[in-house]
């Protein structure tokens, strides 16, 4: 193996899950071929010092037992789908129950538990693949799936590519979870966001969207502007309190499929700035109301709620029930792309 190609472990059926390591300038970052899971990623701070701004684990064990998707590749579909079940070309399918009585990311065993293949590594690019079966979890048709991670001195860009031999569902995210003054550092509550959104998505008690499109204007979804991220995760304002803090879809403003700045997020603490670059249509802003139960993080840290923050870009939640969200259906001949690149300026 290459320096930048580790054995990480061993997978019960002897297959390796490898550590690739990419590194360009100050910039550090490993991606495990579990789960396609970033495990770390390191920038400077504003004096030069490195830091590791991703919560992740020090074992497989570890990535098995969490129940976060803490770093991970999700599909086929990120985020939940209502009653666990979709109607397509007149057929119903039953997808796993996984957040009662939803289906939410991918199911049993999504592509987050899968291990992925390596089909090429540079010093500062991956790129992996994975085939998921028709039929597997219940979707439709075969899936082929290559996403490609590249860092820049500027950043890490995650690029999506799928293609499918039967009309199927496809919405891929990554599920990072990001702390700007340090994995290991505490509550992100005075860490700042703004998110370049008119629009959000209310969900009802399950997180499922009742299909509205709903105004940010005059509410604590407003953030159009930065504001310290615990400053209204509290409030007493209905979807915050049934989410237990920030755990919404966003309507970006900008034009689908066009790489555009649609988030950034701040550390007092460190200086690090982060932007969210994407070509997606929405993304979900998750406080991390729920990140608990873990095993110890690298490096014997303690995650628990409210640690960390995601930024998954993805398509609307529960699409297929909602004839005004954007589609998620992929058809044959067709190719779904998607590119999202966290910058740091």
């Amino acid at each position: 193996m290459s320096a930048n190609r580790t054995t990480f472990a061993t997978m019960p059926d002897g297959s390796l899950v490898e550590e690739l390591t990419l590194c360009a300038g100050p910039l550090r970052c490993s991606i495990l071929t579990y789960g396609g899971a970033v495990r770390s990623l390191v920038v400077p701070d504003r004096d030069g010092n490195p830091v590791d701004v991703v919560l992740g684990f020090d074992s497989l064990e570890d990535y098995q037992a969490q129940t976060c998707y803490i770093g991970a590749l999700i599909g086929r579909y990120g985020n939940r789908i209502g009653g666990a079940k979709f109607t397509l070309n007149g057929v119903e399918y039953s997808l796993f129950v996984n957040n009662s009585p939803n289906h939410l990311h991918g199911g049993a065993v999504g592509f987050d538990k899968q291990n992925w293949t390596v089909e090429s590594l540079t010093d500062n690019q991956v790129v992996l693949s994975l085939v998921s079966p028709d039929g597997q979890e219940n979707y439709p048709g075969t899936l082929t799936v290559t996403v490609t991670y590249t860092l820049t001195r500027e950043g890490l860009s995650i690029a999506y590519r799928a293609t499918t031999d039967a009309d199927t569902l496809c919405n891929l995210t990554n599920h990072s979870y990001f702390n700007l003054s340090g994995h290991n550092s505490g509550s992100v509550a005075e860490q700042t966001i703004s998110i370049a959104a008119q629009c959000y998505t209310p969900t009802d008690a399950g997180s499922i969207p009742t299909g509205e499109i709903a105004s940010v204007a005059g509410t604590p979804m407003d953030l159009r502007t930065p504001v310290a991220i615990g400053a209204h995760w509290d409030d007493d304002f209905p979807q915050l309190v049934m989410a237990g803090g920030y755990d919404h879809n966003w309507v970006l403003d900008g034009q689908p499929g066009q790489l555009r700045c649609v988030a950034t997020a701040h550390s007092p603490a460190t200086g690090i700035t982060m932007e969210v670059h994407t070509t997606t249509p929405g993304m979900q802003f998750y406080s991390g109301n729920f990140v608990e139960g873990c095993p110890a993080g690298k490096g014997s840290a303690h995650y628990f709620p409210r640690c960390a923050f995601a930024l998954e870009t993805q398509n609307f939640p529960d699409a297929p029930h909602h004839d005004n969200f954007p589609s998620a259906v992929l058809k044959p001949g067709d190719v779904y792309q998607e590119e999202t690149v966290y910058k740091f300026v």
